[in-house]
């Protein structure tokens, strides 16, 4: 099974650098990085800027239609007016089975702003202790996961001071 999950980071490049070392692990086999996507906002900037992940080869990777839709909806849509808003909030509803739902979107909308960057990452068959490792000493926040209310809070466990 797939675990989406989204990382918000202090600093606007350093989810740039975790999805490297995630690279890195992924050639070890301690993870599976199926897809994923950054987002960093620098300070002064008027909106984010996206990267997907491309020429990845887990089974089942997301398409860049996903990652744009979903962008779209977390940092454009409140741009775009009413009919597109209504239209984007439809498409909204239809992602709820995959853990993205209203409260999902508006917890991003809130954690991601200027000066701040975000990894949402698509993965599977992660070793925690070795992805703890990459994490450590960085100020991550985990702002969403679809795991089970147990497996996150053994994913929370993990980055206790």
């Amino acid at each position: 099974m797939a675990n989406l999950t989204v990382w918000k980071f202090d600093d606007a490049d350093a989810a740039e650098g975790v999805l490297e070392e995630l690279t890195s692990l992924q050639k070890q086999g301690l993870i599976k990085v199926l897809d994923g996507a950054v987002v960093s906002w620098k300070d002064g900037a008027k909106k984010p800027k996206t990267r997907q992940l491309h020429n990845l080869t887990g089974a089942g990777a997301t398409s860049g239609a996903f990652w744009g839709m979903l962008f779209g909806l977390l940092f454009f849509v409140p741009l775009l007016g009413a009919a597109i808003g209504a239209a984007a909030g439809g498409l909204a509803g239809s992602l709820t089975d995959i853990g993205i739902d209203d409260d999902f979107i508006a917890q991003v909308r809130a954690k991601v702003t200027p000066g701040s960057s975000a990894l949402f990452l698509l993965s599977a068959d992660a070793v925690r202790d070795r992805l703890a490792e990459t994490f450590a000493g960085r100020q991550v926040e985990l702002v969403h996961t679809n795991l089970s209310a147990e497996e996150e809070a053994k994913l929370r466990e993990v980055f206790v001071d």
